[in-house]
């Protein structure tokens, strides 16, 4: 479901409700719109055309339901790391140790259920608390001994990499037992009567679409409201008829083949609750507040220290998560794990809207910046293009995307 527009302070209605006539009628309302969320729809559409220069360029093989499912997969350690890295940037601070953080869980993990026999739910659990305290470790330096995040966590980075070579004395540690191994390439249980579809799947993306529908009207008589300017009926019905179009065609093309994968369900849930965290609640709020202005955060009573800290150890639950991910899909901890992630992360964010002052940003940006990597590198590698080719096309769109963020600032300014 779409996020709102991202605010730092909760708007306040106007004095008086303007007609839409008086402000240019439908296209000035449909202008006005797509000028206050220009980073989310920019980069909608920009997905979107990748998506169909891709489908048309590889004769259909991109949409396919089992390269679909891949794509997922193959990037879901990536969209866990981006949102939050995206949480992070929009505190005003950057985090380098992610991707070594990540190969450090995963060769954890493996020594703990491999080597060890720990059960996977409960080595699982430890990883992701080892994921905490080496965010509540970077977090203590950065927010209350106040050394700047990118000494910090390069430093996590050696020091994570490092860990990993010693955990696994440079060796692989695998397999690991079936039942993590399906966090990662894992699908819902059929359930129900045999059809052509995955029954599980349909009943979820129903619901999925239902809750999309309800969120549009809320946010739509939220705004009402407050007084402020509501999108035409007809433009709204469009959008609604889109959402619609969208998830029926994602549902159907995941129903028949496998179903729903377990870790895509992992990503809406961290979709749904960060997204729903940033927007509504005071931590959200006050971490918005801070990376656009901390001084004046901190002198209107934020505690910007506090808010920094749990952002980064948020950060390192997540770079656990993404690590258990990848350990899983590899179905071993290896040392080489986790080179470049940070990298991947950082521009899926910036791609996905994040400012490189701080302060802007959504949780859902975020997964569309990483998807927009993941749709190029899939389709890419389906074309035949060289990895070295690759890695300057994708150079090439995290300029254009940081370039847009400040040509944009500056028209506003002015």
């Amino acid at each position: 479901m779409a996020p709102s527009p991202t605010l730092e302070v909760e708007p306040q209605p106007p004095t008086k409700k303007q007609p839409a006539a008086a402000s240019g009628g439908v296209g000035a309302l449909l202008v006005q719109a797509v000028r206050g969320n220009v980073r989310q729809y920019g980069m909608i559409v920009a997905l979107a055309l990748i998506v169909v220069l891709f489908q048309i360029w590889t004769d259909g093989t991109l949409l396919k339901p089992l390269n679909v499912t891949n794509l997922i997969q193959q990037n879901s350690y990536i969209l866990i790391l981006a949102v939050g890295m995206m949480i992070v940037i929009i505190a005003g601070h950057i985090d380098l140790s992610v991707g070594s953080l990540a190969a450090f869980v995963g060769a954890a993990s493996a020594v703990m259920m491999v080597k060890h026999g720990m059960p996977w739910p409960v080595a699982l659990v430890a990883a992701l608390l080892i994921g905490a305290v080496a965010g509540a470790w970077q977090g203590f330096w950065i927010a209350y001994v106040g050394i700047p995040s990118f000494i910090v966590t390069l430093a996590g980075m050696l020091l994570f990499r490092g860990g990993t070579q010693i955990l696994l004395q440079g060796r692989s540690v695998a397999p690991f037992p079936k039942g993590f191994q399906k966090v990662s390439s894992g699908f819902l249980p059929e359930v129900g009567p045999y059809t052509d579809y995955h029954n599980p799947t349909l009943l979820l993306g129903l619901a999925v679409l239902v809750l999309a529908v309800v969120q549009e009207f809320r946010g739509r008589r939220k705004t009402a409201g407050y007084g402020l300017e509501l999108l035409p009926m007809g433009l709204f019905l469009v959008k609604l008829a889109a959402i619609t179009a969208a998830v029926t065609a994602f549902t159907l093309l995941l129903a028949s083949y496998h179903g729903f994968p377990i870790v895509l369900l992992i990503l809406g849930v961290l979709l749904v609750a960060f997204g729903y965290l940033m927007r509504n609640s005071v931590l959200g709020r006050h971490t918005y507040a801070i990376g656009g202005n901390e001084p004046a955060a901190r002198l209107s009573g934020v505690k910007s220290k506090r808010i920094v800290f749990l952002a980064f150890v948020n950060m390192g639950v997540l770079a656990a998560l993404a690590g258990l991910v990848f350990a899983a899909r590899l179905n071993a901890g290896t040392p080489q794990a986790g080179i470049n992630f940070e990298l991947e992360a950082i521009a899926a964010a910036f791609i996905g809207g994040a400012s490189a002052s701080g302060g802007v940003g959504t949780v859902l940006g975020a997964l569309i910046g990483g998807l927009v990597l993941g749709v190029l590198n899939n389709g890419m590698s389906l074309v035949g293009i060289g990895t070295d080719y690759q890695q300057v096309i994708k150079g090439l769109v995290l300029l254009a995307a940081v370039g847009f963020d400040v040509s944009n600032k500056r028209k506003i300014g002015s």
